[in-house]
């Protein structure tokens, strides 16, 4: 666990405002100050983990099945075609899951592309992950 104040750990000690849409004794989730589209959630858990890594399995599992009622609960309350999970980690140091209703014709870039330069690079990365699994 990260003992390093951020600015989620100041939104659940109610140090800093947020519109907070939920939360209970494991996460809170509120609108997202930058939203990609309107509606665009933060899931944060309250013990501030650094990393998706970092975090307990019984914590991570109850945080996605949380994560997945409140998507049902999006589509049907904003009438969005489905909810886009991302997780990145890099902008803020506390694990966080962003919820981004998404629409089919909405035309939202999407992550830029990259190829291997050849079969042999693919089935290092292939043989790497493997040996590590």
């Amino acid at each position: 666990m990260s003992t390093e104040e951020t600015v989620f750990t100041k939104i659940i000690k109610r140090e800093i405002p947020a519109d907070i849409v939920y939360e209970d004794d494991i996460s809170i989730a509120f609108l997202d100050i930058n939203p990609v589209s309107k509606g665009h959630i933060l899931l944060v858990t309250k013990d501030p983990h650094p990393w998706m890594t970092d975090i307990p399995d019984e914590l991570i599992a109850k945080t996605f099945i949380k994560a997945k009622e409140i998507m049902v609960v999006m589509k049907g309350a904003i009438g969005c075609d489905y909810v886009q999970l991302t997780i990145t980690g890099t902008d803020v140091p506390h694990f966080h899951i962003h919820l981004i209703p998404r629409y089919f014709d909405d035309l939202l870039l999407s992550w830029p592309k990259t190829s291997y330069g050849s079969d042999m690079e693919k089935s290092e990365y292939i043989s790497k992950i493997k040996r590590s699994l």
